[in-house]
């Protein structure tokens, strides 16, 4: 594991030279399988007779995933988190931006229909991502069925059976209906589905967030069972930062729209920077007492803004108690300010402000078996 973490750094290292010093090469490392660059997502709002504005869902987002590696994506509800997803997926057709999924930019329907065979999503409600009308193998085969991967019924039903194993559920349980299942048995189906054509890229859109705890934990290891055998990528978007700690590589945090900070899971957790990444772990419920006796939460002051009223400059300025004139004028660039460690702020914290946290929650990151 250890490792892996170095070569995933120093890749992110090159990429990082690649994307920011150089943002108009055209060459970019192998080892990036998917490339996104001030992508845009806006929806289009009546505001009254004749009148509309634009819900900035996502603004200007650029970044790299590594082949192979866990990018988490964190942030408040309404942060563009699963909006994101779904645009670099084309389930929302982005208003702008570039896509770029091993080494071929997404344009036109030949392109999209072969990266539509390479990526996948696991959506966030099991209860209703799945068709009650059809059986677990009608469902789990739909995506074959769609893209024709199959000569005959024979490997078809060989197909579903192989990934019903997969993801640790009986044959037998092939012709049930969703609904005869438990919410952790759903998701499983969920994700046999989202691996039926061999993907590469697979999108989590909080998958655990409707399970039980218990059952969490068991959909969050299958998930990293499958990463280390199938060798998959992943996006898991989720609210829950020890869950992002646990399985994610690399974790981003947006706000309003925006990608805020981006580093390596356990630089974020030592040394955070962005004052709002800062709220958000001050949030974490610490297990250790003695600690958390000293730990005080950091609330920001109102609500979050809407993004069809979004604040000039910074978006987090609004709550922000190190904000200053010059976070209303300009939006801060997403800099590298430490080795693979990119900060959107005028005023980053410089201080080594997660190290307790980090140790009161069991030290580093879990290591993926």
């Amino acid at each position: 594991m250890k490792q892996k973490l170095n070569s995933i750094t120093s890749k992110a290292k090159l990429v990082s030279q690649v994307m920011y010093d150089n943002p108009h090469i055209e060459e970019r490392p192998t080892d990036v399988i998917l490339h996104v660059e001030h992508l845009k997502m806006y929806f289009k709002i009546n505001t009254g007779w004749f009148r509309s504005k634009p819900l900035k869902a996502v603004d200007d987002v650029t970044f790299d995933i590594h082949r192979g590696e866990t990018l988490g994506l964190v942030g408040e509800s309404g942060c563009g988190k699963t909006t994101l997803g779904r645009t670099i997926l084309h389930l929302y057709k982005p208003t702008s931006g570039t896509i770029v999924f091993n080494g071929e930019e997404i344009l036109g329907k030949e392109s999209l229909r072969h990266f539509r065979q390479r990526s996948q999503i696991v959506f966030q409600d099991p209860y209703s991502s799945l068709d009650p009308r059809m059986t677990v193998e009608d469902i789990i085969a739909e995506p074959m069925d769609i893209h024709k991967s199959y000569k005959n019924k024979e490997e078809r039903h060989a197909r579903v059976l192989e990934l019903m194993r997969m993801v640790g559920m009986s044959p037998e349980q092939a012709t049930r209906y969703a609904h005869e299942f438990s919410g952790g048995q759903r998701q499983r189906i969920g994700i046999a589905r989202a691996l039926a054509l061999n993907p590469e890229f697979v999108v989590c859109d909080e998958p655990v967030s409707a399970l039980d705890v218990s059952i969490q934990a068991q959909v969050i290891n299958k998930f990293a069972e499958l990463q280390e055998k199938l060798g998959l990528t992943y996006i898991f978007v989720t609210h829950n930062l020890l869950v992002v700690k646990h399985i994610a590589d690399r974790i981003a945090v947006m706000y309003l729209g925006h990608i805020v900070e981006l580093a390596e899971t356990e630089e974020l957790f030592e040394h955070t920077m962005h004052p709002y990444t800062l709220s958000l772990l001050s949030a974490i419920p610490v297990p250790d007492p003695d600690i958390a006796k000293t730990h005080k939460r950091i609330i920001p002051e109102g609500d979050i803004p809407s993004p069809l009223n979004a604040p000039s400059g910074c978006p987090f300025r609004t709550r922000c108690p190190k904000a200053t004139a010059e976070c209303a004028k300009t939006l801060p660039p997403l800099k590298e300010l430490k080795p693979g460690h990119f900060v959107a702020c005028y005023h980053p914290e410089t201080n080594k402000s997660g190290i307790a946290l980090l140790t009161a929650l069991g030290g580093k990151k879990h290591a993926k078996k």
